[in-house]
């Protein structure tokens, strides 16, 4: 049977040309009804207190009495409705445990071969069970223009085989402007820190300027640890944006609609932009999608905003970006190296002295262009200017003085601790390091400060004073030298004897000592 909606705008005409005159075959024939149902319709109006000549016809009074003529009106359900009546209770419990619609349909296909269309068990489960399935999704304002840039990241396509039959995979950071949707592609091969900031800065060349918020996903290379309140951001590219001057902002994790600009444009720029060109090499991937970019998207009415995303860019967002920069930044190396037990730490496979006191612990080092500084916490302890990987930086105040002579090959130093000992040992000093290549003599000078250890300066002295008299520059000559030279004999020492404690005087004793001269004269008798 053949069913027609009567709608609230049929019912109000009828009316309204009756309650200007016209009867009811003129009013059947412009309206394209029965006169039975204008008939109906005059009823119901007259019933409602209304007569020709009025013009009084509210929406209100029309919404009554299309209820009144058409209690049951809408559209009769179909077969499908009735499957899902059938299997109430399987849609229930599998709606109840959480499964998604599309799943519960492929069930329902598979186990009950029920077929049910998408949209009918989603008013089934909405209008008649009256389940809820989330909250419906409200569209996020825009803002206002040259504020936010949305960015996602991900694989758009292959580059052509090389000669031995390969092709090279790559991905591409995606930019989006959150007004005018000017979009802009950046073609890499692998996503790190660096190729983020290299995008950004191909990004800000594209635009003409810097936006004031980046809102990324949560990747790796530039969000350490997603938090929805208090994000731990990378160190490299958190300085980069401070040097750029915008603020990022990433999206929640698991929640696309915090950058629902850029969501899907992965699959969209892998099969408008990429699919199907013949790319040699990464250098012409990014030429492609530049031009692809402003001449094919960027000329192409937008769907949404019903403008050219070029035109809109330009018309609305350019003129409140941020200057864009003049000179390219220089991409820092963070990393937190080791003082070794050399008091070398490396960084970028080169080497690199800290002060005695940090051997052993771990700081935070930053290497640039030009210099490479050392952290501990926040405190700058030393700065090196940066060397090429595999060699090595030593700045000789971090080490004692005595340990840096033999690592410097600090000869001057050799002669200045032997004329603390002597000027003839200096002297000998110097005889001794006299040729074309010295540090290869500094193991007889260090010989030679051992002899004033062992025998004494003023030895040394005399013996150094004496060889040198003859022309003997030889240690192991000058240590025989003295082992065989008479040493100084050392003067008796006296040991003053302590008086007796009960010494008397000899008038106290009973018998005379005898005299030392009596007893001598007796023995001669």
């Amino acid at each position: 049977m053949a069913y027609r909606e009567v709608t609230m705008y049929e019912i109000k005409e009828v009316l309204r040309r009756w309650l200007r005159g016209a009867s009811k075959s003129e009013i059947a024939r412009q309206c394209g009804v029965a006169r039975g149902t204008v008939r109906r319709y005059i009823a119901a109006g007259e019933a409602s207190g209304l007569a020709p000549g009025q013009s009084a016809l509210s929406d209100d009074l029309v919404a009554v009495l299309a209820t009144k003529l058409h209690p049951n009106t809408g559209r009769p359900r179909g077969p499908s409705w009735g499957r899902c009546e059938s299997h109430r209770g399987f849609i229930v419990k599998r709606v109840k445990a959480g499964i998604r619609l599309s799943k519960i349909r492929k069930l329902l296909r598979r186990q009950r071969d029920a077929k049910v269309s998408y949209a009918t068990l989603w008013r089934f489960v909405t209008k008649d069970l009256g389940l809820r399935l989330g909250e419906s999704p409200v569209p996020v304002s825009d803002g206002e223009p040259g504020k936010e840039l949305q960015v996602d990241t991900g694989w758009v396509g292959y580059l052509s085989p090389d000669l031995l039959g390969r092709r090279r995979r790559f991905r591409a950071w995606i930019f989006t402007p959150v007004v005018s949707r000017y979009r802009f592609v950046y073609p890499v091969f692998q996503e790190t820190t660096e190729t983020a900031i290299e995008a950004c800065e191909a990004a800000w060349r594209f635009y003409g300027g810097v936006f004031e918020v980046l809102i990324p996903d949560n990747t790796k290379t530039i969000v350490q640890k997603a938090d929805s309140l208090q994000p731990t951001f990378n160190t490299t590219f958190l300085e980069y944006s401070q040097a750029r001057g915008f603020v990022i902002d990433p999206a929640r994790a698991g929640r696309a609609k915090d950058k629902a600009r850029v969501e899907r444009s992965v699959s969209h720029v892998r099969d408008d932009c990429f699919a199907g060109e013949r790319l040699l090499d990464l250098k012409g991937a990014q030429q492609h999608a530049l031009r692809w970019c402003r001449e094919e998207y960027g000329m192409r009415r937008h769907g949404t905003t019903q403008r050219l995303p070029l035109e809109h860019f330009d018309a609305e967002e350019k003129p409140q970006l941020r200057p864009a920069p003049d000179a390219p930044y220089d991409v820092p190396l963070w990393c937190d190296p080791k003082v070794h037990r050399d008091q070398h730490a490396q960084v970028a496979k080169a080497l690199y002295s800290l002060p005695r006191e940090f051997r052993g612990r771990k700081l935070k080092a930053r290497a640039d262009r030009n210099t490479v500084r050392f952290y501990d916490t926040s405190k700058l302890v030393k700065v090196h200017p940066r060397v090429a990987p595999g060699k090595r930086s030593t700045d000789p105040a971090d080490f004692p003085a005595e340990r840096m002579v033999y690592a410097m090959r600090d000869t001057a130093f050799l002669k200045r601790k032997a004329r603390e000992h002597g000027e003839a040992v200096g002297r000998y000093a110097e005889a001794v390091l006299d040729t074309p290549l010295p540090w290869t003599r500094m193991r007889q000078a260090y010989a030679l400060l051992g002899l004033a250890k062992r025998y004494g300066s003023d030895r040394l002295d005399e013996a150094c004073a004496t060889a040198l008299a003859v022309d003997m520059v030889d240690v192991y000559r000058l240590r025989r030298l003295l082992e065989i030279a008479p040493r100084p004999t050392a003067e008796p020492c006296v040991t003053p004897t302590a008086p007796a404690r009960f010494l008397r005087p000899a008038e106290q004793f009973a018998l005379p000592l005898p005299l030392a001269h009596n007893t001598t004269a007796k023995e001669d008798v």
